[in-house]
Order: structure tokens, then sequence, then C-alpha cells
């Protein structure tokens, strides 16, 4: 019998974008040419191909692998790889374009926070409720609940309504619903990041047990690349939608790094879809590269069609290995809020000093809003670069001399008599 829990063939996965056309004045003529325009579609195949309104995106293209049980696989590349796409694919969540798929075992799944629940039940009858999915029975579910619980640390909150739960606790809770109900394969996505350090190491060392010792395939997508260095035994590293290269973790890992770009000119995100809501139209920062211990600027615009409450809002700096170096809450009332005549929402504020040593950072936001609740990476790169010398920093290399850039004021030197 094959140990292949999962293979994929020449996978391929396409959207089409729509483009609004720019606004104007519209007239009779306009509406009956339209509808012209429209009628003529039907039998014309080559306008419908033309339509400037509507284009292409292949998300994943010609995507091939397979995956043996027990593997740890990691799967890195930059935002718009197509990486959340493919958990999605395998979650079976969405359908693909093209190409074949074949999963061995029970699949569960953790890819955003509140994945799977009900709002209006509690956390007791979600957790049935996930078993159930899972195709699990009553007493196979109760056997596992104090165990649940437990690892989530939600006793206290256990019989109210996860709509009224914290990130920190939905993401508690559905992982240690994913990770206890017994699946052959568990698929973890960045979603893990909201929770506290303690919280990420605890699920770290789940996975590694679930797949180790219990020889569970697991799926984990990370921008924090020393946790994928810890669990996962292979790597699938997709660029633009692409298997830019899969297998051993540290070669392809440093692969990844050797391609990182810090410049600040990179394609442009924006107009970005945060939630049903909620638009993010530009984030910016200045200067870009800055020079260690510099100042810096920002500028973030929010849009939303309707009225929405944005209840937190903070500033997430990583190093090249995606470890989290500071978090700067936003809340401050030293920041400057402005609304627009469009009802766009704009925050300027400034660092006062960033510490960094020299070398690629990125920076992403952490958003609560009425629809969102979670981390947005990658929004930024940003380039530091030395400071001019001085005496006080020592001549080792960046890689040597960690994230932050300390100065030494005083030396004494104290001798015996």
């Amino acid at each position: 019998m094959s140990d292949t829990v999962i293979c994929v063939e020449n996978l391929g996965k396409k959207y089409i974008i729509g483009h609004q056309k720019q606004e104007r004045y519209t007239s009779l003529r306009d509406v009956i040419t339209d509808k012209v325009k429209s009628f003529g579609q039907v039998f014309s195949r080559q306008d419908k191909r033309e339509d400037p309104t509507h284009e292409e995106f292949w998300a994943l293209k010609d995507v091939s692998f397979e995956i043996k049980q027990g593997d740890r696989v990691g799967i890195i590349g930059r935002n718009g790889a197509g990486k959340s796409t493919l958990l999605k694919i395998l979650s079976r969540i969405t359908e693909p374009t093209e190409g074949r798929i074949s999963i061995n075992g029970r699949v569960a799944t953790l890819l955003e926070v509140g994945t799977g629940f009900h709002p209006e039940l509690t956390g007791r009858e979600n957790v049935y409720l996930n078993g159930a999915i899972l195709g699990m029975n009553r007493v196979e579910i109760k056997r596992k609940f104090d165990e649940i619980v437990a690892f989530a640390e939600v006793e206290k909150f256990l019989d109210t309504p996860v709509k009224r739960y914290s990130s920190g606790m939905y993401v508690r809770l559905a992982f240690a619903v994913a990770a206890h109900l017994e699946p052959e394969i568990l698929i973890v996505d960045e979603v893990l990041a909201v929770g506290d350090a303690q919280f990420q190491k605890k699920c770290l060392g789940k996975m590694e047990d679930v797949s180790q010792q219990q020889g569970r395939t697991v799926f984990f997508v990370s921008h924090n690349m020393s946790a994928i260095q810890s669990l996962c035994n292979q790597i699938i590293y997709l660029k633009s939608g692409e298997i830019k290269s899969l297998g051993e973790v540290d070669e392809n890992i440093r692969l990844y790094l050797s391609e990182y770009k810090y410049a600040s000119d990179v394609d442009s995100p924006y107009p970005m879809k945060v939630s049903n809501s909620l638009k993010l139209l530009q984030f910016q920062v200045n200067p870009n590269p800055l020079k260690s211990c510099e100042p810096l600027e920002f500028l973030l615009e929010f849009s939303s069609e309707e009225k929405i409450l944005i209840k937190e809002l903070a500033l997430l700096i990583y190093s090249v290995l995606g470890v989290r170096v500071a978090i700067i809450d936003l809340r401050d009332e030293s920041l400057v809020y402005q609304v627009d005549d469009k009802n766009n929402l704009k925050i300027h504020g400034k660092i006062k000093e960033l510490p960094l040593v020299e070398g690629g950072y990125t920076i992403g936001l952490y958003l609560v809003c009425d629809d969102f609740a979670g981390n947005i990476l990658e929004l930024v790169n940003l380039g530091v670069e030395r400071k001019q010398e001085t005496t006080t920093i020592i001549p080792y290399p960046s890689g040597s001399r960690g994230v932050i850039e300390l100065e030494l004021a005083d030396l004494v030197l104290l001798k015996n008599d």
C-alpha cells in the first residue's frame, strides 16, 4: 500500500478580474449602445475575448507534487505567490480550474480566524460541530473534548457565543479543535501569528507531535522562516503561482531569501481589499531606505462604502527571517487622523527612531474591524542602511549582530588592587 497521502498533478486555478470603467455621465444613447454590445457578444466570441473590463489571472499554474504520510511541509513565498489558494484547493474550499488532486485521509483546516465556526454557537457547540464536519461521532468528540479545552485555555468562555471571542481566543480554540480531532492531514495558514508567542510555540510543538508521534501529515504556511525551519522536513517554494523549488528546508530558505526584494519600487498591491467592507488604498513610508536610528514617517489610507469601526490597528515590523521585531500601536493620541471629502480615513505618524541593524525588513498591519481580525503581512518592504560609522559599533557583519543596533555610552575597566 502506497504511503502517498496527497498527489497533485498539473494543478491550475484561474480567476477573472473585473476592471471598473471610468465613471462618467450615462446618457440614454450609452445605455442602448451597451445593450446592443452585450447582445452582440452572445454571438461573437472575439468580442468577449477582447472585453477590456475583464482579465484572466492564474493564481496557480502547472503545480505538481506528492506528499508522503508524516511529512511536515512548509509552504513559502511572497504575498500573491498562490500559497492560500493552494491550501484552499487542498481543503476542498475551492475547486481547481485544471489538473487533478488526490487526497487519502481526513483534512482539518485552519486558514483564517473563525474558519468553520458558527458565530452564534458557543465554544462547546462549535467543538461538536467541527468534529461532526470531520466525520467523527459524538463519542469520539467527547473523548477528546477535555484535552481540546485544556489546550485552548478557554474554559471560562466555553458556553459563550464565539462571536464574542477575541481573535486570540478564536485561534486558540480553532487550532485545538483542528489538531486534536485526529485528522490524517492538518493544514495551518499564517493565522497562528494572531496568537501570542507562548501559544505559537505550543502550536508548533503540537504540530510536531501530530506528525512525528502520530504519523500525520502537516501543511504549514508561514512568513516566519525560523518556525518553518524548526517544524518542517521539506518546503514548497511558490513564486507567481508556480513551484520555484521543492525539497530540502535550509536550501530552499536560502534560495527564497536570496531572491528577496527590499526595493521600495516593487509592484504596488493597492488598492487592497482587506474585508468585505474595507479597502487599504495606500501605505507609504519615508524615507526608504533609511539609515539605522533615523525616524520613519508613515501614511495609511483606508476607504469603506459603509460605516465601519476599526477596533485595533498596529504596525508590525518583521526581519528577513519573518521574526517580528516590533509592534507599534496606532491608537495613540499623537497620531493625525483625517477623513477627507471622499470619506476616506488617513492616518499619518512618525516613529521617532528605528535602531535596526542594516538589511531588509517588511512592515505589515494588525487590524481588527467589524468583519476582519488578523495580520496583513508584507505590505511594505523597508531597506535599512548602516548609519555613519562610529567607534561604538563593533565591526561584525550584520547577520551576527541581531536586529537591534545598540551603542555603548561608556565603558569603564575596573582593576583589582
